[in-house]
């Protein structure tokens, strides 16, 4: 088969002050066996030697491009999707990696009957000294409708889709109109990315297989009360939620912020959102809330 007959795949990088990682994920596409590709680098200016690491790999389907995003991510990647030429888009942050065969077995499992496609990914967190700790990043097969699973299952078992896992083809992105750049997703707009493509198709397609890694370090760890994006993520579907899931939405988030304010020692509003959980979660949840407040007071 000739190479100009093969769907291309444009993969978009967002970067910034990543120089100790960047060259490893440019690294894993260069070794990729499926060679139509192009990565799209998406620069937020970076003070370091990101630049001038990305201009070591001499191979004309990396392109570089800087923009002033202002901490939306989402606004580089939608550059990076606009100055796109493939059919399908891939996402790659660029601190992760992929496995050698990622982009061939992907292609290979793609149909007619395939518009997003997604795998497991493995983390590793470097954050300890002496070795390295994995664990498995296991997404989980959707069952349709897709958009009612994304949105409702999701609240107990997590968001199913790594975004260094998903493909999807570009004329799905465009009909939802790209990532929603509102500053209060930041951290979440992947998952609300996910929610609004499943509104138009149901045509997801699930790898259980680890075809890519997650590096956990000091700067990507979040410095937010992650309960906010969240919130907001699913804010404009919340009409879909009957009473009770719509409580054990709360749980969850009332959960999130209870740890960020513990982890920030503002113990007033932690245990506050502690003692919510304890009266309206699940046991394993009221058992770790009571825990958190018993230690409220103990400090």
């Amino acid at each position: 088969m000739k190479n100009n007959l093969i769907p291309q795949i444009s993969i978009i990088i967002p970067t910034y002050n990543h120089a100790n990682f960047i060259g490893k994920a440019i690294k894993s596409l260069i070794n990729q066996t499926y060679k139509n590709w192009e990565a799209i680098i998406i620069d937020n200016r970076s003070k370091d030697q990101t630049k001038k690491i990305i201009k070591t790999f001499n191979d004309p389907r990396i392109k570089y491009f800087e923009i002033d995003n202002n901490g939306i991510i989402a606004k580089s990647r939608n550059l990076g999707i606009k100055m796109s030429k493939g059919e399908w888009i891939a996402f790659l942050d660029s601190d992760d990696w992929w496995t050698e065969d990622k982009l061939e077995l992907c292609m290979n499992n793609i149909n007619d009957k395939v518009d997003f496609i997604y795998h497991d990914l493995e983390t590793i967190d470097n954050q300890t000294k002496f070795f390295y700790k994995k664990k498995s990043y296991k997404g989980r097969e959707l069952k349709k409708p897709i958009f009612n699973d994304l949105l409702f299952s999701t609240i107990k078992e997590g968001n199913a889709i790594g975004n260094s896992s998903a493909m999807v083809r570009k004329s799905i992105i465009k009909k939802i109109g790209g990532l929603d750049e509102d500053t209060n997703l930041i951290g979440s707009e992947d998952y609300n990315t996910w929610l609004r493509i499943s509104q138009i198709t149901d045509q997801f397609k699930y790898l259980k297989k680890i075809l890519g890694y997650i590096l956990i370090h000091e700067t990507n760890v979040s410095k937010k009360d992650m309960s906010i994006p969240q919130r907001q993520a699913v804010i404009k579907f919340i009409n879909k939620f009957n009473s009770n899931q719509r409580l054990n939405l709360e749980v969850k988030l009332k959960y999130m912020s209870a740890n960020y304010n513990y982890s920030r020692n503002n113990l007033t509003q932690a245990k506050k959102d502690f003692f919510f959980v304890l009266k309206n979660g699940e046991l394993n949840l009221k058992i770790r809330s009571l825990i958190k407040i018993i230690l409220t007071m103990l400090k």
